[in-house]
């Protein structure tokens, strides 16, 4: 099974991609200098595959590569960084 997180800036959204089929998505806002994530969602057919946090890895080490910041208002991508040190750098939670 093949992976891919891309950024679909037309869309305000990270997409995962599952075999080339869409699996989810994490939606953002951007705001000055900082990536805000809103909403994250992985279709009912795809869950149980760990793509949830391959998504936000995704999607943080993209925002970490621009340079921005990033704002966890989504719970997932919060709880995720809560408990990944490696990015709490990164977050601010100022929107």
């Amino acid at each position: 099974m093949t992976t891919e997180v891309t950024n679909n800036a037309a869309q305000s959204r990270y997409e995962i991609r599952l075999d080339g089929k869409l699996a989810g998505f994490a939606e953002y806002k951007l705001t000055g200098t900082k990536t805000v994530f809103t909403h994250t969602e992985i279709d009912d057919a795809f869950e149980g595959h760990g793509l949830g946090s391959t998504l936000v890895v995704g999607a943080l080490d993209d925002v970490r590569r621009s340079g921005r910041r990033a704002v966890p208002l989504c719970p997932f991508v919060k709880r995720y960084v809560e408990r990944h040190p490696e990015y709490q750098d990164l977050v601010t939670s100022e929107a």
